[in-house]
């Protein structure tokens, strides 16, 4: 996704750079403060202000309400970049708005005890099957075929957390929102979900974010101030003695 990296200038010292824009019948504002504030799971304390300048500009280009948890900013260490991801409702509801949305099938690649492959739906592995992957088909209205994708579990797979527990259903929620995107390339240009880079989405908070108080206020530097210097004019005054000339 190719994105101007700028927020709109402040308008009077004082203010803080905002962007603000239209979510269905709603309109959100952002700024750098309340990203911080507000909005970062991890240590805000990490996030650069280039990183927070493109996640707003993802808000903003894909139309994203992150005070909903449509979307993520994610940063747990120093020399790793923020991770910016969508959340599971907001990609589903995208692909559901779209009319030529036929619906999808989603599913796992499993390789049998006698080494066959099969693309199975569902998240199913029976023992003596090894997992190797996830499929999705996505079906668009006016394509002859689906749109398909397949993913393999190596590539993803971080052997942690959720994708330990339950590495089925992590890899198929990668390969549906792989197929989504292949097939709505516009509606979900830039647009990632947890799973895609190695988190979970079942880790992330759901709670709408609500602003306690207000947002830090970021002042603009004032230039000195040149200190002007006071001059007196005084009138010479004549001696009435000898007449000589004395500023008094």
């Amino acid at each position: 996704m190719s994105v101007n990296n700028k927020i709109a200038p402040a308008q009077a010292a004082g203010t803080e750079l905002k962007c603000t824009y239209k979510v269905g019948e709603s309109e959100v504002t952002l700024t750098p403060g309340t990203v911080k504030k507000y909005l970062v799971s991890g240590r805000s304390e990490l996030v650069s202000a280039q990183e927070i300048v493109m996640f707003i500009n993802l808000c903003k280009y894909q139309h994203l309400n992150p005070f909903l948890r449509e979307a993520y900013l994610i940063k747990y260490g120093e020399n790793d970049p923020a991770q910016m991801v969508v959340g599971k409702s907001a990609f589903e509801a995208r692909a559901d708005r779209d009319e030529r949305y036929q619906g999808y099938k989603a599913g796992v690649v499993v390789q049998r005890a006698d080494k066959s492959i099969e693309y199975r739906p569902g998240t199913l592995v029976i023992p003596g099957e090894t997992l190797v992957g996830g499929w999705c088909d996505v079906y668009v209205n006016g394509y002859k075929e689906p749109v398909h994708a397949s993913v393999s579990l190596a590539e993803y797979n971080t052997g942690k957390s959720v994708w330990k527990s339950k590495p089925g259903t992590m890899i198929r929620k990668v390969a549906k929102a792989q197929a989504l995107r292949e097939a709505f390339p516009n509606a979900f240009s830039g647009m990632y979900v947890a799973e895609e880079l190695g988190g979970s989405d079942e880790e992330l908070p759901t709670q709408p974010v609500t602003q306690t108080d207000q947002p830090e206020v970021v002042q603009e530097e004032q230039p000195p101030q040149k200190k002007e210097e006071t001059v007196i004019d005084v009138e010479p005054v004549e001696d009435v003695l000898d007449g000589s000339q004395f500023l008094i």
